[in-house]
């Protein structure tokens, strides 16, 4: 009799199982569903994105080819439609070079604006740490000592890779506002740092500490000036390269 009572109480859960199987069909049917769709719109988004960047990198290297023949100011639109679509990369390496080829034109305020943006926008470290050394550099011999150095001390760690160009930049900045011993302090640093990869940053220093023990630095404004040029020329477009390495990144 007890088996009786075992074998109907198994064919119950049997069947309440069978039961429950079929009435959950429907939902795994569902779930199933959206795990597809989401596959499907995981892979679709992907490709999406990588032809995307595809045609940025093209529009950039095209406009980057462009302003070789015809100069930055030229091919600014160029870069300025760049900047409006396309990933976040090509847009602030097309406002980077915006902000140069304004600077050609002696437009400093619009070419600190480009840079600010670029930084603002710059999903990678680097190119915000670039971006934020140009709007340094472009304000160096105009603004205070105070926003000069607000915007160069973020770039002086020791994992930015400007941060050699900012102690530099930062130097200037106080050769500007009229700190000769300190100016004096941070040249020396950079003449002898072992830290310091650039044989012409080593020698600018040696430069700038020879015009202040002679006497030579007074003239400021010149000396600022002369020196302003010399970085920005290197810095205002990215490190060749470097486009790639970012995408590779993402």
């Amino acid at each position: 009799m007890v088996d009786v009572f075992d074998e109907v109480e198994e064919q119950l859960r049997s069947d309440r199982y069978k039961s429950l199987a079929l009435k959950s069909l429907p939902w795994l049917g569902v779930l199933a569903a959206v795990a597809i769709l989401a596959v499907g719109a995981w892979w679709g988004w992907t490709h999406y994105q990588e032809g995307q960047i595809a045609k940025a990198s093209e529009a950039y290297q095209a406009a980057l080819e462009s302003e070789q023949k015809i100069g930055p100011v030229k091919a600014f639109p160029a870069f300025e439609a760049i900047s409006k679509t396309g990933p976040a990369v090509y847009k602030t390496l097309a406002l980077i070079e915006m902000g140069g080829a304004r600077l050609e034109e002696n437009k400093t305020p619009e070419a600190v604006v480009y840079f600010d943006q670029a930084a603002k926008l710059a999903t990678n470290p680097i190119l915000a740490d670039l971006a934020g050394l140009n709007s340094a550099l472009a304000l160096l011999d105009t603004a205070s000592y105070k926003d000069v150095e607000a915007r160069l001390t973020p770039l002086m760690g020791e994992k930015s890779p400007y941060r050699v160009q900012a102690k530099e930049a930062l130097a200037f900045a106080k050769l500007q506002a009229g700190d000769l011993a300190g100016a004096r302090a941070d040249f020396s640093v950079l003449s002898n740092s072992l830290d310091n990869p650039s044989d012409e940053v080593r020698q600018r220093a040696q430069g700038a500490i020879a015009m202040i023990d002679s006497g030579s630095a007074k003239n400021l404004a010149a000396v600022v000036k002369a020196a302003k040029a010399l970085p920005p020329s290197a810095l205002q477009a990215p490190p060749a390269g470097l486009p790639a390495a970012l995408n590779s990144a993402q």
